[in-house]
């Protein structure tokens, strides 16, 4: 089945940088399509416009369209992961030159915000037996200890 959205990144001037940096965090990533402005567009001709490219097998563009927006948690990417070793992978790569916040956020060296989870919290966390547990402990975490979430969300 065809991916039906794709998810646009805005950048100043970074998209191509951030495509290949994305794509080495990754597996199963690569750049499809690279495209540029032309002589009286809004950039220099030359200049990269947008970036087609998959991140584990989804698509993706990012785009150079100037400094007018900037990115802010309003918007996040989620990244399940199924290990601790998952976790620590994507955090450090994601988190290398950008800043780390609680409860398994982050933002990118771009400023993307992305949340690095264990694929098990949205079931606890609808589990009104252990879901204030669960809460109480990602509280007190910056970058997830899936070992810690499970004793929580078995009382533990």
């Amino acid at each position: 089945m065809q991916q039906r959205t794709t998810p646009c990144l805005w950048f100043d001037r970074q998209a191509e940088d951030a495509a290949r940096f994305y794509g080495s965090v990754f597996p199963n990533s690569r750049i499809k399509a690279i495209t540029h402005y032309g002589d009286g567009m809004p950039m220099p001709a030359g200049t990269v416009l947008t970036v087609a490219f998959e991140l584990d097998g989804q698509d993706w563009l990012a785009l150079n369209g100037g400094p007018q927006f900037q990115f802010n948690h309003a918007v996040s990417f989620v990244v399940n992961c199924t290990t601790q070793a998952e976790i620590d992978h994507y955090w450090e790569r994601l988190a290398d030159g950008g800043a780390v916040e609680q409860c398994g956020w982050l933002h990118d060296r771009y400023g993307v915000s992305w949340q690095v989870v264990p694929t098990q919290l949205a079931a606890w966390m609808s589990d009104p037996a252990c879901s204030q547990r669960v809460l109480q402990a990602i509280l007190g975490m910056v970058k997830l200890d899936l070992a810690a979430l499970q004793r929580a969300h078995e009382g533990s």
